[in-house]
């Protein structure tokens, strides 16, 4: 008999992760409110994607999610750089070896 949720549940088994701290647990992505300071402010952030363990509760936070958060509260986030030239040395015709 089919319960429809084969397919969500044999996605999910696709990303279950040993736990590296307890070595019993499984890790299993969740989403949590991820806490961060940003300069004097506390910054938080709810459904953040991370991976939790079912034994000893370790949370490891998704790494491409925390990489984009980073760049969302990069103060320098959409300036434009300048742009850093040498200067061009003057070209001194010369016999080559």
């Amino acid at each position: 008999m089919s319960t429809g949720n084969e397919e969500t549940e044999k996605g999910q088994a696709d990303y279950i992760l040993p736990c590296p701290e307890c070595h019993s647990g499984v890790m299993r992505l969740q989403y949590k409110t991820y806490f961060t300071w940003l300069n004097d402010e506390l910054v938080t952030v709810p459904n953040f994607p991370a991976w939790v363990c079912d034994v000893c509760g370790r949370r490891d936070y998704d790494n491409r999610a925390v990489n984009w958060l980073n760049t969302l509260l990069n103060p320098l986030a959409g300036k434009r750089r300048l742009a850093h030239r040498r200067p061009r040395l003057p070209r001194i015709d010369r016999p080559q070896p």
